[in-house]
């Protein structure tokens, strides 16, 4: 399941240089969060950093975008090969 980043956000740009996989943007000044990079940050992490580092605590699992863990290592090896 990617994650999204809802109306909340305050534009700290904290998530932007947490994401290894670049899934992060700003798109008409909102940042959005690019399903088809978004891994969870499965392949890097144990925990999605830009959650982690979100002082407002605006990111949210994205339920129009579920995946399963065996769908998102196979994401993070496409990006990644």
């Amino acid at each position: 399941m990617a994650y999204l980043i809802n109306n909340k956000c305050i534009d700290c740009d904290m998530c932007v240089p947490e994401c290894p996989n670049h899934a992060i943007s700003v798109v008409d000044h909102r940042y959005i969060i690019d399903p088809e990079k978004c891994t969870e940050c499965v392949g890097f992490y144990e925990q999605p950093t830009c959650v982690n580092v979100c002082p407002i605590r605006c990111i949210k699992k994205d339920p129009s975008h579920q995946e399963t863990r065996e769908q998102l290592i196979a994401k993070f090896k496409a990006l990644n090969s």
